[in-house]
C-alpha cells in the first residue's frame, strides 16, 4: 500500500480551450467533477480552465515536474470575469483585422486570447513568409492599453483551433482527441496502397491527413507475411505473376502465364512463391521443377526424404578373417588424410608469410644498399658536438693523480 502511494500521484485533467491539449493540475485537496469550471495557477499568472477529467491517480513518472495546483472552483466573479475577456477577445480580433488591413500586411489572422487578469493580449497567425509587424503592435498597445504579443503558428495548428469537418464527415481529430501531431509521411499511403493523388489523402489545412498514422502498424504487420508484387507464384490454375495484392482480405491477383488474358483470384495460402519480386535482366527461366519459396524468400523444406547420391551402400562384416583384412588396409586409406593434417598444419603457420618471390623483391641489392647507408655528419657537426662535450666538462675537476 505505501509503494502504491509513491509511485502514483492524483491528478486532475484541465482543458484551456476547447480543443486544445489536456494538462495535469494538482486539484490541492479539492474535489473537482468534469465540466467544472476552475482557476488554476501556470507561468502567466491565473487561467481559467475547464476540467474534463476528475480526480484520479496516475503514475508519477508520466508527469512533469512542478506540477501546478488548483487554485480553486470558479465562482460567479470568475464566470462574470471570463465572460467578459471573451468579449475583449472577439473586439481585439475585429481591430487586429482591420490593423492587418490597413498596414497591408501579408498575413492571416487566426485568434486572440487574452489572459485572465487581462494584462496581456495574445494574437495567433499565420504567414508564408517573414513579417514586420512592429508598427502593428506599437498601435494595437496604444489601442487597448496592455501588453500585445503576436506569435506566428503553422496550418496544422491553424485548423487544430479553428476546428471543422474532414472529409469523412466527422469533426478534425486534432480539434477533438489528439493532443500532439504525429508525423505523417507519404510511405505511409504507398504501404496502405492509397491513391497518391495530394487532394485525396490530405485534409483541410492541406498536410497529409493525421488518420495515415493509426492503421500503419497493422499494414506492416500484413507486408511482412504478404507475397510481393510481380512476384512469379503457383497457383491452383497455373503458374503466373501478381499484379496485385490485397494486404486487409489477405488475398492476390494472378496473371496466369499460359492464358496472358486471364486474372485469378488466389488467397496467400493458396499460392507458393517461385520467385519473389520482379524478375531483373538477367535472371534464367524458372525450372519445371524448381521447389516453391516462401513469402519472405526462403526456401520451403520439402518433407520427402531425398537419398543424396554420394551415398555408397554398407557393407556388413560376418567373419573375422574379413575385420583382419580390413583392418590391415585401413593404414593405407588413412596416409592420405594424415599426409593432408599435416599440410594445413604447414599452411596454418605459414599464412601471414609472404611468397618468396616477393620476399626476393622487398630485399634490396647490394648497389641500392650502399646508396642507402646513413651518410657521416659534415665536419662542422662533430666540431659542434665536440664543443658541446667541451662546454659540459669545462667546471669537472681533474682527478688526482695516485
Amino acid at each position: 500500500m505505501e509503494e502504491t502511494k509513491q509511485t502514483t500521484v492524483e491528478v486532475v485533467d484541465i482543458q484551456f480551450r476547447a480543443g486544445q491539449k489536456i494538462y495535469f493540475f494538482d486539484p490541492n485537496g479539492l474535489t473537482c467533477k468534469a465540466g467544472d469550471h476552475v482557476i488554476i495557477d501556470t507561468a502567466r499568472g491565473p487561467e481559467f480552465g475547464t476540467c474534463v477529467g476528475g480526480n484520479h491517480k496516475i503514475p508519477s513518472r508520466d508527469v512533469v515536474s512542478p506540477l501546478r495546483p488548483v487554485l480553486r472552483i470558479a465562482n460567479a466573479q470568475d464566470e462574470a470575469t471570463a465572460a467578459k475577456n471573451m468579449e475583449k477577445e472577439q473586439k481585439a480580433y475585429e481591430v487586429c483585422l482591420e490593423k492587418v488591413a490597413e498596414y497591408g500586411l501579408d498575413m492571416q489572422l487566426v485568434s486572440a486570447e487574452c489572459s485572465f487578469d487581462g494584462s496581456k493580449i495574445l494574437f495567433f497567425f499565420t504567414a508564408d513568409e517573414r513579417v514586420d509587424f512592429r508598427e502593428l503592435v506599437k498601435n494595437l498597445a496604444g489601442v487597448f492599453h496592455t501588453r500585445i504579443e503576436l506569435r506566428q503558428i503553422g496550418v496544422r495548428d491553424k485548423a487544430k483551433m479553428v476546428g471543422g469537418l474532414g472529409i469523412c464527415g466527422r469533426p478534425f481529430c486534432c480539434a477533438s482527441f489528439l493532443d500532439d501531431f504525429q508525423p505523417v509521411s507519404i510511405k505511409m499511403a504507398k504501404t496502405q496502397n492509397l491513391s497518391l493523388n495530394p487532394v485525396k489523402i490530405s485534409g483541410t489545412c492541406g498536410r497529409l491527413m493525421c488518420c495515415l498514422k493509426y492503421e500503419q502498424d497493422a499494414y506492416e504487420d500484413l507486408l511482412r507475411t504478404a507475397p510481393k508484387a510481380e512476384s512469379f507464384v503457383d497457383t491452383p490454375e497455373g503458374r503466373g505473376t501478381i499484379t496485385e495484392v490485397d494486404l486487409l482480405r489477405q488475398r492476390v491477383k494472378v496473371r496466369l502465364e499460359n492464358e496472358p488474358e486471364t486474372i485469378v483470384t488466389c488467397a496467400n495460402s493458396e499460392i507458393a512463391v517461385l520467385r519473389s519480386g520482379k524478375a531483373k535482366k538477367n535472371d534464367p527461366p524458372i525450372p519445371d521443377d524448381l521447389a516453391p519459396i516462401s513469402g519472405n524468400g526462403k526456401k520451403n523444406r520439402r518433407k520427402e526424404f531425398v537419398e543424396p547420391a554420394f551415398l555408397t551402400p554398407v557393407k556388413f562384416i560376418e567373419s573375422m578373417e574379413e575385420m583382419a583384412a580390413a583392418q590391415a588396409a585401413a593404414p593405407a586409406e588413412e596416409e592420405p588424410q594424415a599426409e593432408a593434417e599435416e599440410k594445413t598444419k604447414r599452411s596454418r603457420r605459414n599464412r601471414h608469410r609472404k611468397p618468396r618471390s616477393e620476399r626476393k623483391e622487398q630485399e634490396p641489392k647490394p648497389e641500392e644498399a650502399k646508396a642507402e647507408a646513413p651518410k657521416t655528419a659534415p665536419e662542422g657537426e662533430n666540431r659542434k658536438n665536440g664543443n658541446r662535450r667541451h662546454h659540459r666538462n669545462r667546471h669537472r675537476k681533474p682527478k688526482q693523480a695516485e
